[in-house]
């Protein structure tokens, strides 16, 4: 287990990532930020990042969405950015631009079918 403050978790079952502040001990364990997804084939679809209003301006924003980046490449997957913010933060970060997909109305529509 890491000894960092903040961690990101992977809930595939609840296809999310999760932003934890462990506290300054590394006893707490309080969920403080998510990156929603779904998949479209070999395409991992992020159109949801958010981050508690009380934890803003600390750049943790952009450690949730380097982790989940990292983590869908390493899956062998291609990031399709719908989300505002990490439409925003990819053009920032060129060494993953490689592994980035346009927005396709079927990305659209599966988001639009998870969120019922």
């Amino acid at each position: 287990m890491t000894e960092e403050r903040f961690i990101v978790r992977h809930l595939p079952d609840e296809s999310r990532y999760v932003l934890i502040d462990r506290g300054d001990d590394g006893t707490q364990s309080t969920e403080i930020g998510e990156e929603s997804y779904v998949d479209v084939g070999d395409e991992r679809v992020l159109f949801h990042t958010g981050v508690s209003d009380e934890y803003g301006g600390q750049g943790l924003g952009s450690t949730l969405v380097r982790a989940v980046v990292e983590d869908v490449i390493a899956a062998g997957k291609s990031i399709v950015p719908v989300c505002p913010y990490v439409v925003a933060w990819l053009p920032r970060h060129p060494e993953y631009q490689q592994h980035v997909v346009e927005r396709r109305r079927e990305h659209g529509d599966a988001i639009r079918a998870r969120q019922g």
